[in-house]
This record gives C-alpha cells, sequence and structure tokens, in this order.
C-alpha cells in the first residue's frame, strides 16, 4: 500500500509550516528535536522523519509493532503521521524505495543522555570524569543500542555528527544543544562501534567550518585520513596489581629510577620499513628494557598527530593513542606487559600548545575556543602553534581529565610534561611589545601556574603511584615542591643545566678541561633545590647536534672511553637517570624519525661494549641504595675531591643511612695515573665494583685488580689508586 500523501488544500493541525521543513531539510532548524521524533500534538501523537531517498515511512516501535503509516510531507524525505502510542517513545520507521527497504532508528525519538548535573559540574570545572561523557561512547539508551556523541562548542550555531553511518550528511544528525554547558549531544542508535566521524559546526555567522575532528576521542584514523573513530570501552584485563601498589607505597626521589626514553616509530622497524605493531613493540622492547636493567621507558608522545617529523609533540587527538602503530587496546597491553615485569611507562604530555590543522582544535566552534583570540598570547611563534588559554575553566578541565585519562585508563606510571617553561612565561619567545603583563605586570603565566599546580594536585590525590615530571629550562623556585607549599607540584624536573654543563665540558679536548673545571662541579650548588632527573635526550641528538658520541673529542678510542666516562659520571651523580634510545650503543648517526636504529653496529666490540656498560651502570644504581637512595636529598653526597683542575680528576661519595657507601672517581684526561691518593671515609679493602676502562667495556683494561686498601696516615684515611685514563671508577667497602 503506498504511503498517503498530504494535498496542500488540507491542513492537519499537527503539520508545521513550509518554512520549518525547508529550515530542517537545510539543517538550519534552531531546535529539530522540538519537530523530529513523537511529540504530542492535542489528544494524539505525531512522529516526523527526515529520510532522505524515502519514498514510504511506516512507523514501528523498537519491539517492531507498526505504529502507524507516515505522510510525504516533502519529496526530499519529510514524513510526518500520527502513530498508535500513548506517551513519547523511541520509534524506528521501515523506509522504502521502489524494491528497497531499510530500517532507520530515530535519533530524535530518545531523550537527553546528559542531565542538569553534568552541566553543572562540566561548567564548573569539577567533573573529573569528562572522558566517559564526552566525545564518542557506545551505550544501551532507552531499550537501544548505539553511540552516544557529545561535544563542547558554545557559541556554535548549530553541531551535526557526520560520519561513515549517515553519509556525512550534516542534515542526518543535528545535536541538541545544552545551553548550560555549551555541550552538544545526541544518541545515534544503531550506530556501531569502528565507524569514522568528524563534527560539522556551522558557526555564529552562519558560515560552516571545516569537520573537526573529536577533542575527547579515544581512537583516529591513520594519518593522512584525520576522522575520529567511534571506539568500544577498552578492554583490559590487567595484570599489574603488585606494580601498581609498589610505586603507589614508595617515595619515588629514594628509588632508583632509570629511564629509556623512546620514539615508538623509530626504535626499530620491520624489515619492509613499516612501523612494528604495539604487540611486536612489546615483544622487542621490553625484555630489552629488562636485559638492560633501565626502571622505565618514556615515550615521545604518542598521542595522535597529523604530522611525522613532529615526533608527536604537535598533537591533535590528546585522547587516542596514535594509529600507526594499530588499536588503542595494543597500547594497553603493551603497557600491561611492562608493568608484569616491573617496567613503568611514562608518556611525554603536550599541554603547552596545539598545531592549527583544520581539524583540530583551532577555532573550533568558529571562535577562539581553546586557544586566546589575541595572538599575543594565543600563538607561540617558536613553533606555529596554539597556545591553551589556561583562563578558561572548561580549557582546563580538558586538559587536566586527559592527565586523569591516561593514568586510570592506561594505568601510566607518569607524564613528562612537555615545554613547562613556555606555559610558564608570558613573553617566552617574545620581543618587547609581543606580549600581555599579567595583573601585576609581571611576565609570569599565573593561569598557567595555576593550571599546573590543579593539574599535579588532581593526579596525585587520584593516582598515588603515578609521577609528573617538568621540562622546564629556567630556574622557576618550586617546580617540584608541594602546591601547598606554593610549589607547582611535579615531581620531578629535568635538569636542564647538568645536560648543558656536562656535555659543553666533554665536547672540549682533555688539554683543556682544567680551565672549565667549574663546569661539572657548578651543578652541586643546585643539585638539590629540586627533585632532579638527568636528561640526554632526544633534544641532544637531533637538528644537527650530533649523536653524543660524536660529540666526544679525540680519535675514535678517546670518543668511546670519554663517553664511558661520562656514562659513569652521570650514573654517579645525584638524580634520576634518562637516556634517549641508541646512545647505549653509541650510535653514530643523528637520530632520524624515518628509520630504525643503526642495531648493526651491536657486532663492534666498541659498541657492544658500550651497550654492556649501560647495562652495567644500571643493575649497579639499582642495587647499591647508596647510588639513588639519596637522589634528592643533599646528606647522600660529599665532595672527597672537587678542586684537582691541574689533573681533572673529581671524586665523592654517595651515601645513604644504614648502607654501605660508594665512591665515584672519575678521571677526565687521557693520562694513566698511578699511587693517585684519594681520601675514604674508612680503613679497609674497598672493592671496584665499576671501572669504565675495562676490556669487557673496549677499555684498555688498566684498573686496581679489583680492589684498593684505604690506609689510616696521620689521622687522615686515604687509599692510593691507579687513575685509568678517560675513565670512571666506582669503589665500595669489603665489609
Amino acid at each position: 500500500m503506498k504511503t498517503p500523501k498530504a494535498t496542500p488544500e488540507v491542513k492537519l493541525p499537527w503539520e508545521i509550516s513550509a518554512d520549518e521543513i525547508a529550515a530542517i531539510l537545510a539543517g538550519a532548524h534552531a531546535n529539530p528535536f522540538a519537530v523530529l521524533g513523537v511529540h504530542k500534538s492535542g489528544s494524539v501523537y505525531v512522529a516526523r522523519c527526515f529520510i532522505p531517498g524515502a519514498e514510504e515511512v511506516t512507523a514501528m516501535s523498537l519491539d517492531g509493532t507498526v505504529i502507524g503509516d507516515l505522510v510525504l510531507q516533502h519529496p526530499d524525505g519529510f514524513f510526518a503521521g500520527t502513530v498508535s502510542v500513548n506517551k513519547q517513545v523511541p520509534v524506528r520507521y521501515r523506509a522504502r524505495r521502489g524494491d528497497a527497504e531499510w530500517a532507520v532508528t530515530d535519533p530524535y525519538s530518545f531523550g537527553p543522555v546528559l542531565g542538569p548535573m553534568d552541566d553543572y559540574y562540566a561548567r564548573e570545572g569539577s567533573d573529573l570524569r569528562l572522558f566517559d561523557k564526552m566525545g564518542a561512547h557506545w551505550i544501551k539508551h532507552e531499550g537501544a543500542q548505539g553511540i552516544h556523541f557529545a561535544v563542547w562548542a558554545p557559541n556554535a550555531q548549530r553541531v551535526s555528527v557526520v560520519g561513515d553511518f549517515n553519509g556525512w550528511d550534516g542534515r542526518r544528525h543535528v545535536m541538541r544543544f545544552r545551553s548550560g554547558a555549551g555541550i552538544w549531544e545526541i544518541f545515534a542508535p544503531d550506530v556501531p562501534t569502528g565507524v569514522a566521524y568528524k563534527f560539522e559546526i556551522r558557526g555564529q555567522d552562519g558560515v560552516l567550518l571545516p569537520l573537526k575532528a573529536d577533542p575527547f576521542a579515544r581512537r583516529s584514523e591513520l594519518r593522512p585520513k584525520t576522522a575520529s573513530v567511534a571506539a568500544s570501552e577498552l578492554l583490559q584485563e590487567w595484570e599489574d596489581a603488585a606494580h601498581l601498589k609498589h610505586w603507589s607505597e614508595t617515595d619515588k626521589r629514594r628509588q632508583p629510577i632509570s629511564i629509556y626514553e623512546v620514539h615508538a616509530g623509530s626504535w626499530q622497524r620491520r624489515d619492509d620499513g613499516s612501523f612494528l605493531s604495539w604487540d611486536e613493540l612489546a615483544a622487542r622492547l621490553i625484555p630489552y628494557c629488562v636485559d638492560m636493567g633501565f626502571t622505565h621507558i618514556e615515550f615521545l608522545p604518542i598521542t595522535e598527530h597529523p604530522y611525522d617529523p613532529s615526533w608527536g609533540y604537535q598533537t591533535t587527538g590528546l585522547y587516542a593513542p596514535t594509529a600507526r602503530f594499530g588499536e588503542p587496546e595494543g597500547f594497553a597491553r603493551f603497557v600491561n606487559g611492562a608493568h608484569k615485569v616491573g617496567i613503568g611507562v611514562i608518556l611525554d604530555w603536550v599541554p603547552a600548545h596545539f598545531p592549527t590543522d583544520e581539524h583540530g582544535l583551532g577555532w573550533f566552534d568558529g571562535t577562539a575556543l581553546y586557544e586566546h583570540e589575541d595572538p599575543r598570547k594565543g600563538f607561540h611563534p617558536d613553533w606555529n602553534t596554539a597556545i591553551y588559554n589556561f583562563g578558561r575553566t572548561e580549557v582546563v578541565s580538558y586538559l587536566v581529565n586527559n592527565a586523569l585519562y591516561w593514568s586510570e585508563k592506561f594505568h601510566l606510571d607518569g607524564l613528562r610534561v612537555d615545554a613547562v617553561a613556555s606555559m610558564l612565561y608570558l613573553d617566552y619567545s617574545r620581543k618587547h611589545g609581543e606580549w600581555i603583563p599579567n595583573e601585576y605586570g609581571g611576565n609570569e603565566n599565573l593561569e598557567a601556574v595555576r593550571f599546573l599546580q590543579n593539574m599535579n594536585t588532581r593526579i596525585y590525590a587520584e593516582h598515588p603511584g603515578v609521577m609528573t615530571i617538568a621540562e622546564e629550562s629556567t630556574s622557576w623556585p618550586k617546580v617540584s615542591q608541594p602546591v601547598h607549599e606554593g610549589g607547582l607540584g611535579f615531581g620531578f624536573k629535568w635538569n636542564m643545566g647538568f645536560m648543558h654543563d656536562t656535555l659543553s665540558y666533554m665536547s672540549r679536548e682533555p688539554i683543556h678541561r682544567k680551565h672549565h673545571h667549574n663546569e661539572l662541579t657548578f651543578g652541586l650548588l643546585y643539585a638539590y633545590s629540586e627533585n632532579f632527573v638527568l636528561p640526554l635526550s632526544h633534544d641532544e641528538v637531533v637538528h644537527g647536534k650530533g649523536s653524543l658520541i660524536a660529540k666526544m673529542p679525540g680519535d675514535d678510542w678517546q670518543k668511546f672511553a670519554n663517553l664511558r666516562a661520562y656514562y659513569a659520571f652521570m650514573w654517579g651523580y645525584p638524580g634520576k637517570k634518562l637516556l634517549f634510545m641508541g646512545q647505549e650503543f653509541a650510535q653514530w648517526a643523528e637520530w632520524s624519525e624515518e628509520k630504525s636504529l643503526d642495531w648493526n653496529l651491536l657486532q663492534y666490540r666498541m659498541h657492544e661494549g658500550m651497550r654492556r656498560l649501560v647495562r652495567d651502570l644500571n643493575f649497579t644504581y639499582r642495587s647499591k641504595p647508596a647510588l639513588h637512595a639519596r637522589d634528592c636529598e643533599g646528606d647522600g653526597f660529599e665532595w672527597l675531591i672537587a678542586d684537582d683542575h691541574e689533573n681533572s680528576v673529581f671524586a665523592w661519595l654517595r651515601k645513604a643511612p644504614g648502607e654501605k657507601p660508594v665512591a665515584v672517581i672519575t678521571n677526565l684526561t687521557p693520562v694513566y695515573r698511578e699511587n693517585y691518593s684519594v681520601r675514604l671515609p674508612t680503613e679497609g679493602r674497598w672493592r671496584e665494583i665499576l671501572n669504565t676502562d675495562a676490556d669487557i667495556y673496549g677499555g684498555s683494561g688498566k684498573g686496581n685488580g679489583g680492589r684498593v686498601q684505604a690506609v689510616n696516615a696521620g689521622g687522615t684515611i686515604a687509599a692510593s689508586i691507579t687513575l685509568p685514563p678517560l675513565a670512571t671508577i666506582m669503589l665500595e667497602p669489603e665489609t
């Protein structure tokens, strides 16, 4: 039977005007939920729908019961008619065109998913589980399965979700506006997980913006595609209770922490040059780190990003693990596998800025929503990126929720927060007149300070086992001090001064080092002002800087000896350790994100020797509490020799209460020194627990035969020691 058509001469009471129909067909209606779906009109209930391409439509309840035939009111597919129901209910339509027939469940016949309290907490910024409400979530709602979409776009005239499921037609799923929170939402029944989608946004001026990816998307398409992907709730059987318990109950400052910094796309690759999947990476990287003695893996940003050479630091999907290595579940399996063998996972996190790709956060709803409108506050000149508006409650909530999201959903052990200095200073990389002072006339970004304090307070309260680490390159005070003491609240801070000064010293020819002795001693003046991580990071081996081995002076033998001595100097120095991949075996080439590390070098004795040394340094550092238990406290360090400029020799004692001390002695000239006197705290035999000049590491094999004798001569306890050339040794009392 053909669906009856309304005649223009007869207008039924429940029919709407031609103008309203035209607005629905154009996707321009101010409130389609007031028109479409099921509504009471007088004593009857009416169903209205827009199904492009349909010629006939029958309305049914969700269980398939026919409740009425609808009237075609516009040839483009607008139907309406009375239905035999006694209340507003979800409906499903059977649409027909010729011999074709298909079912459509009406999204406009469902009530909202979010409620007034969601609006209130979102507006207040106190909702710490926004990631379970915003974005795309597969749920059961009012008897139907589907995807609930929600997005913040308070200044938009209209927002639609478009995707594979509706032919990317912005008229089909125009969203409901929750004016109290500026959030748009819609429940899209029958839409499965795995579909690609974006938001079609019409700005206040009525102009359609470029399609926007979902800021809360948990999964994205593989670049160069840029759509979000509706993902199901992350399913992972976690087996890391013991690991999480350990880190939540310990003082991390007093634990051994040695971090292997990794770019997931170039540590290793398949034979054809393609990326490893998370499972393939787990099978290779986790056992490698266990064997090497590292305690943590720190990934350069793995959040979704469009441009490979950005290394992930210009992210467009802060909630989505990049599709380059597979689905999000793969990353969860990686973290679970690492935790099962005691390896922590830290993620580089970028809340400082975001790229201006048209599908990203920039001018999201036609206004400066996530960024500042004034480029003096909202544009980053160094990276051509937009700066988050840390003064806007919803933006702060978005970022704080993201930190909590990674900690909760993926069990991360830490966040290394990138470019903190660029956040703290309003005049960062800006000339006079290019920045706006704060309310007190200063250059401190007080809004960013409050954001960082808020983020750290929240994450340590919700996830006490997690640590946050600041990459902060200035002398901003109390970066790693508690918020209640006026600090920023980070757990640790990268010691950029150590990295800069020591690399400056080590790059000099040994004959000149005596004139720059203070470059290695100066750092101890501030070594305990923060909880420091000593970083030899990716930043030191890119952009023409060369690899660490290439920075060392001298012939090849001296280069390797210098680097071995330097590594042991660093592992004996107070502070947690971080080493970028490839430097553990002295890769000659500067790092490139485009290819795998040069693993073939390990067939050569000197490179394999370097790897063995780093491995032994890690296990020595971890097994000797004197080397790690007071990394962040001044009572764990004592100079033994600080002023031997002429010989470029340094010696100090590392200590921890109730533990054997460790003496660290470094000779940074190629001169072999015999009978060199070093003061030690106790008499008796001291065992040589590490010597970077050992033959097994590629050295010359000079040393002390494994032991030295400390004797008391005239009230001074000292040992006569052989110092190998360009080497560091470590000594420990035998008893």
